[in-house]
């Protein structure tokens, strides 16, 4: 008999801390509102009687073997059709000659030449 009483206050004691609480939610939105001009309701409260669910190792571990298994068909399945997509040879990287890139650097300087002699002429 103990148990049911022990189970009653405690429950009585839930319901009257949880009316604290809606209370003090009440009056931090009314101060809220003063200093920001925020909303006056208080801001939404999970509901008291749910919980959690929790997942043992074992259900953790069937999902991802079952993911993991669909991540493996669907690969198989977009790798094989890429494959037969590509019969022809890729073409060959391009590269910079040494003239090339000895007309690009000179071109850059002279073009900093001409903002740096842009800038003198501002500032003199």
């Amino acid at each position: 008999m103990p148990t049911k009483l022990d189970n009653e206050i405690l429950a009585a004691a839930i319901e009257g801390f949880e009316a604290q609480k809606k209370h003090i939610d009440t009056q931090i939105a009314e101060i809220r509102q003063k200093l920001g001009g925020g909303s006056a309701e208080p801001a939404a409260t999970p509901e008291p009687g749910r919980k959690r669910r929790k997942m043992s190792a074992a259900g953790r571990k069937r999902i991802a073997e079952a993911q993991r298994k669909r991540w493996a068909a669907s690969r198989k399945e977009s790798v094989a059709p890429a494959k037969a997509a590509k019969p022809e040879a890729q073409k060959p990287k391009r590269r910079l000659s040494a003239a090339g890139r000895k007309r690009i650097i000179e071109a850059t300087k002279k073009r900093w030449a001409a903002v740096r002699a842009a800038a003198a002429k501002a500032a003199g």
